[in-house]
């Protein structure tokens, strides 16, 4: 592949930083709405016909990818007198499309409500200017400050966003201004608002013994981290944002009003933001923070609710009970970043329980070997105007075969070590991209692998008594759902999202085909089916399913943001609008 061409002549790498933003969404939304539509995807031309309102996307199919990383050349309008202009607006292509799905009637019965295909629009209008922002300022500023380490620079990599969700960097509430200073896109740091709170209106715990506590309980860990205690009283850090938000609630007012909770300002060293936005990391710390940020980042207001809170120590309790063991012997490269300790402020006086206020803060451990550590969402994310992604340059390093290479040690060392974990102990972990660490050796290879959220779990419900069993006491937090409703989920989270998301990466850098990459998958799969098997009963049904079924269950990203579903608080059994999708495994086996 002619790479100097490619890129010369690749809409992504245009020298317009607009340009370049509007291309980003039109591709982003035709592979939403021809993967959520069923549509089959050729080389060449593709119309992708809107009758509703009388109008089609034209466009070309420049890369034809059966995991759905299509490319697509510039984008038309078409109405009923002919081509409208050179390139569609991309707001008014949303505006058609969203109709068009409206019009079908979505994908629940009742429809879409009122109002979803409208604030879609607005929010694929802020998505974009704030990506056209992103990708100028990268364009500028292409190496990053020398205080940013290599961890943190794969976290600040994702510009462009998810590349199958129809308004990626959609934040409700934040300005420019703010983007400069909180967004990992543009490399921001920041001070972290501190509150001095009564002890009387503070919950929190931790799990004794944890070495990221090293003997503190929670209070005095963030005590540290400020600088000290004023009064003995309790210290919280918030994020700047939500600080400035939470002032106007009436909850936090009337703490504030009573001298139960007094806001002290930024004070401390900065800390700079993670790819979620909210989870912020220092180089020099002991633990990160993960804060709850009530704007609303793609489909979900980011604010942790307490049984999320609490989650990350149970499952902390759990690992210490040797619950994962036979994982943790079968894969040793493969860890769990933990969440050890958490702290929130409560509503004090009312008789059903405290209420959540959105001042809170869970504490999570720095894994060991960070340094080694990536984002996979860093990894495989497009660099506009810069070549190929990180995960691109890695495997160019290794020479010919490498493609092929770090996705095998990919599949052996970071996503079966998720599989026999779930076969062996029932726990489903919501490893998608942006949850997923890769652990490298010094040329790029795949030295192991990593996952981290403390909310990001399912409990398959047959697996229950185990689980109670070993942790001696019941439970309240853990995520139980049918097993069938937790197969659902990996088979997106653990295969769509993240390991096919390496074999669209590498196909679309140039590194090799998706056919042979696909083949390798499913080659490294069928190998770990004995492993699996032993794990736990049934352990190898999952992955029998994906190298053998016609297709599988798939989060439809656009149907669920048009059905203005909140991923954090929605049911665990209807999060998301799922949809069956064709298998690309099966292509491989053929």
């Amino acid at each position: 592949m002619n790479t100097a061409k490619a890129v010369a002549t690749d809409p992504l790498h245009d020298s317009d930083a607009r340009g370049v933003a509007e291309h980003a969404h039109l591709e982003a939304l035709l592979r939403c709405w021809l993967r959520e539509t069923g549509t089959p995807v050729g080389t060449g031309l593709l119309r992708v016909e809107l009758p509703a309102t009388g109008t089609a996307l034209v466009t070309e199919v420049t890369h034809r990818s059966p995991t759905g990383w299509h490319r697509f050349g510039s984008v038309r309008l078409e109405g009923r007198g002919g081509l409208v202009g050179d390139t569609a607006d991309p707001v008014l292509a949303v505006a058609l499309v969203a109709t068009e799905a409206a019009a079908r009637g979505g994908a629940r019965t009742g429809g879409v409500p009122r109002g979803e295909v409208a604030d879609l629009v607005e929010r694929t209008a802020e998505s974009i200017r704030r990506v056209a922002a992103f990708v100028a300022h990268r364009r500028e500023n292409p190496v990053p400050p020398s205080e940013v380490d290599a961890f943190l620079d794969a976290e600040q990599a994702l510009v462009l966003g998810h590349l199958h969700h129809p308004a990626p960097k959609s934040r409700d509430g934040i300005s420019a201004a703010d983007d400069a200073a909180f967004s990992p896109e543009m490399r921001g740091e920041f001070r972290l608002h501190w509150f001095a709170a009564d002890e009387s209106v503070v919950s929190h715990g931790a799990v004794a013994g944890s070495p990221a506590l090293a003997g503190r309980d929670t209070v005095a860990l963030l005590g540290e981290l400020a600088g000290g205690r004023p009064d003995g009283r309790v210290l919280v850090p918030a994020h700047p944002w939500q600080a400035r938000d939470l002032l106007h609630r009436p909850r936090i007012a009337a703490l504030v009003d009573r001298g139960l909770l007094e806001p002290l300002g930024e004070r401390g060293p900065r800390w700079w933001p993670t790819s979620s936005l909210r989870t912020v990391y220092r180089p020099d710390a002991a633990v990160m923070l993960k804060l709850s940020l009530g704007l609303r980042i793609t489909n979900s207001r980011r604010e942790s609710t307490r049984t999320e809170l609490r989650r990350g120590l149970e499952i902390h309790r759990l690992l210490d009970a040797g619950y994962a063991e036979r994982t943790f012997r079968a894969c040793p490269s493969f860890s769990i970043v933990r969440d050890p300790a958490w702290l929130a402020v409560d509503e004090p006086g009312r008789a059903e329980g405290p209420e959540v206020t959105g001042l809170d803060v869970a504490v999570r451990e720095m894994p060991p070997g960070i340094a080694e550590l990536r984002c996979l969402a860093g990894l495989v994310a497009p660099q506009p105007g810069l070549g190929r992604s990180r995960l691109g340059q890695l495997v160019t390093g290794l020479g010919s075969g490498g493609a092929e290479r770090w996705m095998a040690d990919y599949t052996d060392r970071v996503l079966v070590p998720m599989l026999h974990l779930y076969a062996a102990t029932g726990i489903g972990l919501e490893g998608h991209q942006q949850n997923t660490l890769v652990r490298l050796g010094p040329d790029g290879s795949v030295l192991g692998g990593a996952f981290r959220d403390n909310q990001g779990y399912y409990l398959a419900a047959s697996h229950l008594s185990r689980v109670l069993s070993c942790l001696n006491e019941d439970s309240s937090t853990l995520a139980v759902v049918d097993d069938a409703i937790v197969d659902e989920r990996l088979c997106y989270y653990l295969l769509r999202n993240q390991a096919l998301a390496v074999v669209g990466c590498l196909a679309v850098d140039g590194l090799a085909s998706e056919q042979e990459l696909l083949a390798v998958l499913v080659d490294r799969l069928r190998a770990a089916l004995p492993v699996l098997a032993t794990a736990g009963p049934d352990g190898d049904r999952l992955v029998r399913r994906w190298v053998t079924a016609e297709d599988l269950p798939c989060k439809g990203n656009m149907l669920t943001r048009l059905h203005g579903i909140d991923e954090v608080l929605a049911p665990l059994d209807a999060q998301s609008v799922y949809l069956e999708a064709a298998n690309p495994l099966r292509a491989a086996e053929r």
